[in-house]
């Protein structure tokens, strides 16, 4: 097969789905407790919940079922806040889901959160962090996934009080915090309101990313890129609406956190063949697959993974593409992205090699050009690691 030989369409299949290396970009850790643990804390703290059984908890949280909208879609994170008031509790649920993404494979994530939500104990935003920032990294000890932390401004919040979540992020920068971000409900709560702790993290050289584009039209994107400075987009399913930011935005590279799932369950879209994720693929947008809530939205990656293929009838190759884009996408250094690149590269050209041994596909070995410049023998056509 030469790089200009069209590639046989070649479904992937669930086992190699759960094989492939994953990022998850876009995850809250408020909206990605186990069950059990929800209950256990509750116990332990003496918080009363709408339900003490897994399966009625689940039914009180809606977890996996089309929500209204948005703001129906948050009032879940009421219960989930109630138990994560404490240094334990915050360590042990940053840990169980950095040991949960671990076993499907997730090599890294960035968990985002808001410290002012877990604070109604009078728990300084220091040790709020600090208890995160060590659960994640005794996951990283045990199970060998890299864990970073994206601290999250609040839209119904005071302007004010993102600034200091802002303070939080340069505060932590290089100790377990990559990023900024700007959550919660998105209509009539503008990111230009919030563009002061944009600027100081920018000053300090500090990555962000804006929820932008799933509850608002295109315009909340704008003001995201053009106001606040942010390197990524969280959804921008509304991104469609406007051909010239779509285009801005696939010449720049500014990935986008697609969270599938919840886009249909929050009616970010109506369903999923509807949603715009194939139409960006193609078109060039950097998309990456994320999970945004593995509980409320009851989902993993390979689920999102899956639900993709399903629903656009992608291919081995197009599924490669979307995992480089997640590890292109990171906040990493330059050097060290490019070097787990190079790694994942040649992983998933060997899962496929297998994938297609596995379905009896003859397998060709063209020279490949690494991006060091070095050449090789590989299966696949070679595809820009960084630029891409």
């Amino acid at each position: 097969m030469s790089q200009s030989d069209p590639k046989p369409h070649i479904k992937p299949t669930l086992a190699f789905l759960q094989r492939l290396p994953k990022t998850d970009l876009h995850v809250h850790l408020d909206g990605s407790l186990r069950l059990e643990t929800i209950i256990e804390l509750a116990a332990e703290q003496g918080v009363e919940l709408p339900a003490t059984t897994p399966e009625g908890l689940a039914k009180a949280m809606h977890m996996g079922e089309i929500c209204n909208d948005l703001n129906d879609y948050l009032k879940a994170f009421d219960i989930t806040l109630a138990v994560l008031q404490d240094e334990k509790a915050l360590y042990r649920v940053a840990y169980e889901l950095a040991q949960d993404a671990a076993r499907e494979n997730v090599r890294l994530m960035e968990v985002r959160y808001a410290p002012i939500l877990h604070t109604r104990k009078g728990l300084p935003m220091t040790r709020i962090v600090e208890a995160v920032i060590n659960g994640l990294a005794d996951a990283r000890r045990d199970h060998g996934i890299v864990c970073n932390v994206i601290i999250c401004g609040i839209r119904h919040i005071a302007p004010e009080q993102s600034v200091r979540l802002a303070e939080l992020a340069v505060a932590y920068k290089n100790k377990g915090v990559v990023g900024f971000d700007l959550a919660g409900a998105e209509y009539d709560y503008p990111a230009k309101k919030f563009s002061s702790a944009f600027a100081l993290v920018r000053k300090n050289n500090v990555n962000s990313t804006c929820h932008a584009g799933e509850a608002y039209g295109p315009e909340s994107i704008h003001q995201a890129i053009h106001v606040c400075g942010a390197h990524r987009i969280g959804h921008g399913t509304r991104l469609r609406e406007d051909g010239e930011l779509l285009n801005y935005i696939n010449d720049h590279r500014i990935p986008l956190e697609v969270c599938l799932t919840s886009n249909v369950q929050t009616r970010a879209v109506d369903d999923f063949k509807n949603h715009p994720l194939k139409f960006y693929f193609d078109f060039g947008i950097r998309v990456t697959i994320n999970t945004d809530n593995r509980l409320i939205t009851d989902t993993t990656v390979t689920t999102e993974l899956e639900r993709a293929v399903a629903t656009f009838d992608l291919d081995i190759w197009q599924v490669r593409q979307l995992i480089l884009n997640g590890f292109k996408s990171a906040f990493l250094p330059f050097h060290e992205r490019q070097s787990l690149l190079r790694r994942i590269s040649e992983e998933l050209d060997q899962l496929i090699d297998d994938e297609l041994r596995a379905q009896g596909h003859a397998l060709e070995t063209p020279t490949r050009t690494l991006t060091d410049g070095s050449k090789r023998m590989k299966t696949l056509p070679s595809i820009a690691l960084v630029n891409g």
